[in-house]
């Protein structure tokens, strides 16, 4: 019942225009083929699309999607998620065929973060062109990277994802105060059966309105990601932190926020895992350096002014 790896998103927005200069002239994806009325789609390797983002009303993470090895191991995960209790959805052949996958069902985890599972992944030979000069993204049996979830019911959310395959990488509760009796932050960062530090990690905290904390992108060197942080600034893309290293997955990058308030986490050079062999740790804090937060930033300003 083993999950690959994350596959592809689906994201709904009001800001259509928005998000396609945001990919390809501050990511620098690549656009792909529409697989369907009113949807844009957007590339890093041959995969027909990473990114699904939809017209809509809203702006939110609307899926996150994961490969599982086949038939077999897509109805065994379907019974057992259906058994922990979540309302499970079967895709349709047309739904299929967009989507670039032989079949695939729609869930949520107990949080209500949107889910779908997918096997019979497609692949073509179309080559990955930047219009931004991005020399590429690292995916392959890894996935497209990570997405984190905000989920109150932190506990129950947590069970639920080792219960259908998800293992434990690194256990943490962070605080971001110096107050002794800050309880903290509980988070989990999880692999899937790939070498991935974490395909999925969860976050003790309040739903947001866009239905996700952050996506990561690993791209192929540091230069790059150096290069999509000026994008950025040039853009006027919002920051939501700056370029740091993590201290569980050794991650060189930084954050900015999406169209759809979300952000985006853009990194290189990540430690790799043996999933099979792992051994889950629990880190203090974040980062070894960097990653000074917007809301830090704004609070260092307001304390200078008080001053």
């Amino acid at each position: 019942m083993g999950i690959k790896a994350l596959g592809y998103v689906r994201i709904e927005t009001a800001k259509a225009e928005a998000w396609d200069h945001f990919m390809t002239q501050v990511v620098g994806v690549m656009r792909g083929e529409s697989p369907a009325g009113g949807v844009a789609a957007y590339r890093i390797d041959d995969r027909p699309f990473r990114f699904w983002v939809e017209r809509g009303e809203a702006d939110r993470l609307v899926v996150a999607a994961y490969e599982v090895g086949g038939a077999d191991e897509l109805a065994t995960l379907r019974e057992t998620i259906a058994g922990l209790g979540r309302e499970v959805t079967d895709g349709d052949a047309a739904a299929a065929t967009a989507r670039g996958v032989k079949a695939f069902f729609s869930t949520s985890d107990p949080a209500g973060n949107g889910l779908e599972f997918f096997w019979g992944d497609r692949r073509d030979d179309v080559a990955f062109v930047s219009e931004v000069g991005v020399s590429g993204f690292v995916t392959g049996d890894m996935g497209m990277g990570h997405v984190v979830f905000a989920t109150p019911n932190f506990d129950e959310a947590h069970a639920f994802y080792k219960a259908i395959g998800f293992g434990d990488t690194d256990i943490p509760r962070f605080r971001f105060s110096d107050d002794p009796g800050d309880p903290g932050m509980g988070f989990a960062f999880m692999h899937a059966d790939n070498a991935r530090h974490h395909s999925v990690a969860i976050a003790e905290m309040p739903m947001p309105p866009s239905a996700c904390i952050h996506l990561m992108l690993e791209m192929k060197t540091q230069s790059d990601v150096g290069k999509c942080y000026d994008r950025m600034r040039v853009n006027k893309v919002p920051e939501s932190a700056s370029i740091g290293r993590h201290v569980n997955d050794q991650t060189f990058g930084f954050y900015m926020q999406t169209p759809s308030g979300f952000d985006i986490e853009i990194g290189s050079d990540p430690l790799v895992i043996d999933p099979a062999n792992w051994t889950p740790t629990a880190h203090l804090v974040p980062s070894e350096w960097g990653h000074v937060w917007a809301w830090q930033k704004a609070l260092e300003e307001s304390q200078g002014e008080q001053a």
